[in-house]
């Protein structure tokens, strides 16, 4: 079982049965809103997080993140939801202040 909780989104959880799946995947099947600017290609960091807690649960940087992170768009708590698997256990996120949709109410 995987879990990711949502601090900004007033600590949302969202429930994935399946092990090893994308963190958008798991977000937009569960009805979140989550900007994703170029399709899930990882070609921009719109989609990224900032990881509070379970980094350790995620899979591989993968080469767009490589690409990001030698760029210094990506800081070594922040992923793309595109990108990173979440292997097992759970994943404590934000939505990064930049990415937030006008359309939505975040605490903080």
């Amino acid at each position: 079982m995987l879990k990711i909780i949502i601090e900004n989104l007033n600590n949302k959880e969202i429930i994935s049965q399946e092990n090893k799946r994308k963190v958008i995947e798991i977000i937009h099947e569960n009805f979140v809103d989550w900007m994703h600017a170029c399709g899930k290609k990882g070609r921009c960091t719109t989609c990224k997080m900032i990881i509070t807690e379970g980094i350790e649960n995620l899979g591989p940087l993968t080469e767009r993140e490589e690409f990001f992170r030698e760029k210094e768009r990506l800081k070594l708590n922040e992923r793309l939801t595109c990108q990173a698997e979440l292997k097992s256990g759970t994943l404590k996120i934000r939505v990064a202040e930049v990415n937030k949709f006008p359309h939505m109410e975040y605490s903080d």
